[in-house]
């Protein structure tokens, strides 16, 4: 094996060269993530500003989920809060938590569906979103409960 070879490659139409994607990524280092027609960037966030926000959110997710429980027909359905932990149980379907992590500046689910997710929040568009795929902390939980009552759900 004396020889070496290299392999080239050409950008896709349409990319950005590689050395012009790290020169990007080196100088602009924002993660920016979309999802369908959407664009969201994680925001930097003090501490006071995710405490307010992440606060806001728990707090109308308890509302909206106690007034769902109030519409629907599931017994064993329940709403817990406490120190920063949302517990959401509906019987056989499963239990929702959703909490609060300060160290990190997100929202954590875990999804008896969709399974654990990490959310972060976008200040220009107000909304917690998923890295990976760009879905919202909202869409995920309007659609997944709407998927269990066989109704439109609109908690957040």
């Amino acid at each position: 094996m004396g020889s070496s070879s290299t392999v080239t490659t050409q950008p896709l139409a349409g990319f950005p060269s590689p050395f012009l994607n790290r020169f990007i990524r080196t100088f602009y280092p924002q993660r920016i993530y979309s999802s369908q027609r959407r664009l969201f960037t994680a925001a930097q966030l003090s501490d006071t500003q995710y405490h307010d926000v992440a606060q806001t959110t728990m707090n109308h997710l308890v509302d909206q989920l106690e007034v769902l429980g109030e519409e629907i027909e599931l017994p064993e359905y329940d709403v817990e809060y406490a120190s920063g932990v949302l517990t959401l149980t509906l019987g056989h379907h499963g239990t929702y938590v959703i909490n609060k992590q300060p160290p990190n500046k997100q929202i954590w689910l875990s999804s008896p569906f969709s399974g654990p997710k990490r959310y972060d929040y976008d200040t220009a568009h107000a909304v917690w979103f998923y890295q990976r795929d760009g879905t919202t902390l909202g869409d995920l939980l309007n659609q997944e409960l709407e998927t269990i009552f066989h109704r439109p759900v609109e908690v957040l």
